[in-house]
């Protein structure tokens, strides 16, 4: 892949900062988005904790400029880590949905409450906002109006953001919507149903265009929208076919259906699997005995 340079403006008053923090995870790293024209900008997404990257930040402002809101889209570590430093070196408040674990479905908590510790895909537990941010509200900012959209599903603290940029309406979209990779949904963060409603909203919403928070803006979401929803339905009928009245488990399940994942990600293919069966349980599709959990053994109604 051909990493852009760090720092460029992508739009009329729209500056991107690259994170050095390049995988197979992150892509080029991290897109940390500063918005507005005049001297105070709207940071969204501070990025990780990295030094370099802060002061990137800092030095793509204008001569005299400031921060006046840093806004979060969920609390990953490659996310929200750099908030806290960037809120000491700028004075600005942080804007959230919540700590991470907010905002989980009952079946999750419940998950969580009988021993359920998920993947723990860096998530920052330290992380908690000076200010949370509903669906819908909206906050007056020297970039202009900016709504919040509740969207869960990669994690369920999720937040995209709404503005216009330039004539474009655009949301900025986290790690919910990629235009080189389908989201990860790791339970008990990651939510399957979730994330379907979350992507059919941002449709009904008709963005112009997408900013993601890894990889290059997304110039046709609602094509884009459409492919990660049939391919949700593609894994769904993927698990149902593969799955008999004979119990098996996640991991023999997660193989029949990832049959060309290189073996070293065949746990974190394990992560999508599971949530799309807590989802076919919730559906009274699936049976798990003895119990929904990662460690059951699944098998059809």
């Amino acid at each position: 892949m051909d990493r852009p340079d760090p720092v460029r403006e992508i739009a009329p008053g729209l500056t991107v900062i690259l994170a050095d923090n390049p995988s197979p995870m992150t892509y080029w790293g991290t897109n940390s988005f500063l918005l507005g024209s005049g001297p105070a900008r709207v940071l969204i997404d501070p990025g990780p904790d990295l030094p370099a990257h802060r002061q990137a930040i800092l030095d793509a402002l204008p001569a005299g400029g400031c921060i006046s809101h840093i806004l979060v889209t969920h609390a990953h570590l490659d996310h929200s880590a750099g908030s806290a430093a960037l809120k000491k070196a700028t004075g600005a408040d942080i804007f959230a949905f919540g700590a991470a674990t907010s905002g989980r479905s009952l079946v999750m908590e419940e998950l969580v409450a009988g021993g359920f510790v998920g993947g723990g895909e860096g998530i920052d537990m330290r992380f908690t906002p000076d200010h949370k941010l509903g669906h819908g509200d909206t906050l007056n900012t020297p970039a202009g109006p900016i709504t919040a959209l509740h969207t869960p599903g990669h994690m369920a603290n999720h937040l995209s953001f709404a503005c216009p940029i330039g004539d474009a309406a655009a949301v900025f979209c986290g790690d919910l919507i990629m235009g080189w990779s389908s989201s990860l949904i790791s339970p008990p963060d990651g939510d399957a149903r979730a994330f379907r409603e979350s992507c059919q909203m941002l449709r009904a919403h008709a963005p112009d265009r997408l900013y993601p928070a890894h990889g290059a803006a997304i110039d046709d979401p609602l094509g884009r929208i459409d492919d990660l929803l049939k391919h949700r339905q593609m894994r769904e009928a993927q698990i149902l076919a593969a799955l008999s009245d004979t119990p098996v488990t996640l991991e023999a399940l997660t193989a029949r259906v990832y049959t060309d994942t290189p073996a070293h990600l065949l746990p974190l293919a394990a992560r999508n699997t599971f949530a799309h069966l807590i989802d076919l349980h919730e559906l009274n599709r699936i049976k798990a005995a003895p119990n929904l959990r990662e460690n059951a053994a699944f098998y059809l109604s």
